[in-house]
Parts: C-alpha cells; sequence; structure tokens
C-alpha cells in the first residue's frame, strides 16, 4: 500500500498549555484517498492539519514529540519545498487572502509569482483554474468585495494552481450557505476525480458520508478510529461518543433494531434508498 504521509507517535503541546493538544497519533494516509475528519470541537482537528502542513511546530512553536513523514522522509526537511507539496486550505478564507493583489486573477497568480514561474504559464494556469472552480467572473473583482462563498473558491483556486499532490482543508464550508457549500464541494469532488490525497475537516457528516473514501475520529486529542467510511459512520456506538453520525445511519440502525433486514447500514441517502428498494422487491417477488 502506497502510503504519502505518516504519523507515528506523535504528542504535541502549545506554548505554556497545560495539557497536549494531541496525544500519541499514529496514522498513516494513503496516497489518492479522501480522508474525512470528524470529532467534536476542540478534539484536535485542526492541531492534525496544522501538524500535517508543517505548521507544528515550525510556527506555532511548542513541544513535539514522535515523527511526521511526508513520502518517508522528514517533513522539516521539506522547507519552502512543502508549498508545492502540500496545499493547505484555511478555515476562514480572509486568512488565505494575502491581501497585497487588488484583483482575483492577480491573487490566485501571487503563488505562481513567488515561484518565478514564467508569466505566459501563469496566464494559462490561473484561466485553468479558475474554470475548475467557477470564477472566470470574478477576475477583476477586488478579493475582499466577495461572498463568502466566492471567497472561499478564490482560496481553494490560490492553492490549487500550485499543484500540490496533497490537499489538507479545514472546515472549508463552516460559514457558508447551502449555495456555497455546494459549490465548494463540486471543486472538492472534482479534485478527487484527479486522485489528489485529501484530508477534509468538516462538521457536515452527510458531505462526509457522500464524498470521503476513509475516516478518522478524534476525540481528546487521541484518534479513537480510522477505518473505512462505511463501518466508521454506520456504528452508532460513536454517538455516545459525541460524534455526529449521518441521520440515514441513525434511522438504518432504528429499522435494523425493529426487524427490517437491512444488508448494511446505510450513511447516505443514496444508499438508503437502494437498501429499502431491494428489500421491498424480494418481498414483491414473494
Amino acid at each position: 500500500m502506497d502510503f504519502v504521509m505518516e504519523c507515528k507517535n506523535v504528542t504535541y503541546s502549545y506554548p505554556l498549555a497545560e495539557t497536549p493538544a494531541l496525544k500519541g497519533i499514529s496514522v498513516q494516509i494513503e496516497k489518492g484517498k479522501f480522508y474525512g475528519v470528524i470529532g467534536e470541537n476542540g478534539s484536535g482537528k485542526t492541531s492534525f492539519c496544522a501538524l500535517l502542513r508543517g505548521f507544528i511546530p515550525s510556527f506555532y512553536k511548542g513541544n513535539l514529540e514522535g515523527e511526521v513523514l511526508i513520502e518517508g522522509k522528514d517533513l522539516v526537511e521539506y522547507k519552502e519545498v512543502l508549498a508545492k507539496k502540500i496545499g493547505y486550505v484555511f478555515q476562514n478564507p480572509f486568512t488565505q487572502i494575502s491581501g497585497v493583489k487588488d484583483t482575483v486573477f492577480e491573487e490566485i497568480a501571487y503563488g505562481l509569482e513567488n515561484f518565478g514561474v514564467l508569466e505566459s504559464e501563469i496566464e494559462k494556469r490561473v484561466i485553468e483554474v479558475m474554470a475548475l472552480t467557477d470564477i472566470q467572473d470574478l477576475a477583476e473583482k477586488n478579493p475582499f468585495d466577495l461572498s463568502g462563498g466566492q471567497m472561499q473558491r478564490v482560496a481553494l483556486a490560490s492553492v490549487i494552481i500550485l499543484e500540490p499532490d496533497i490537499l489538507i482543508i479545514d472546515e472549508p464550508t463552516s460559514q457558508l450557505d447551502p449555495e456555497g457549500t455546494e459549490s465548494v464541494f463540486k471543486i472538492i469532488k472534482a479534485l478527487k476525480e484527479k486522485q489528489k490525497t485529501i484530508i477534509l475537516v468538516e462538521h457536515k457528516i452527510d458531505l462526509i458520508a457522500e464524498y470521503a473514501d476513509k475516516v478518522i475520529v478524534f476525540q481528546d486529542g487521541k484518534i479513537i478510529a480510522n477505518g473505512d467510511k462505511q463501518e466508521i459512520l454506520s456504528d452508532i456506538s460513536f454517538m455516545n461518543q459525541g460524534v455526529a453520525l449521518p441521520q440515514v445511519a441513525v434511522l438504518g440502525n432504528a429499522l435494523k433494531s425493529a426487524g427490517l433486514p437491512l444488508k448494511q447500514i446505510p450513511v447516505t441517502e443514496k444508499q438508503a434508498i437502494s437498501l429499502i428498494s431491494d428489500i421491498l422487491k424480494e418481498r414483491g417477488s414473494s
């Protein structure tokens, strides 16, 4: 199995903190897979993302024990090259926008300019990534004059244009309405289809159920579960640990307890419809 990232028994404490934010984290991230990271607020999800991107401990300082490896090499050895290998999208798009460019086009091009890419190549790639993120009509607008959903798409575009193999995305829809959320997940779906490795923190559990391949569950700074989304998101016992599950999974567990012969507990609406339709067909033919 091809792992692109690995944490080995990582414990991390922020400066002056009395207790560690991450405790004994060991996990392997498989190339080309989409990982949904879930858990209660304050459980360590954002710290985990900062760790994988290298912000811990280089930016946040503090005390780090254990190893973080990228393709088998210690993360600290990558230095400035890390920005090309790992893209990071912050929860708040205001954090992502540079503030030094007057138009969306220039903002998206900014990262390539810093890497010394030729102007002709920059223009070509900006046009391509604006098409992917559906923001062509925003090209001449000031990034700070946009709506939250538009700004989040610009933030995504500014990361995607560097063509990183790994994308770490921290709650990109937390401040967005349903329309904005849908537009962001269309982009994430397109990135998944390009076989990018995606690590996404998201509280909207139904979206995790629909798009993720695997799920990592955090509680109190520890990983309490890591595996196939079907297995984890259908396990009703996680609700006792403060973990949200898809509503269809809760319904499926209730129906199975009531005697409905479901072959498995559904985690998406589409799956639930298919499973119940199969039962109805079997009863109709008997």
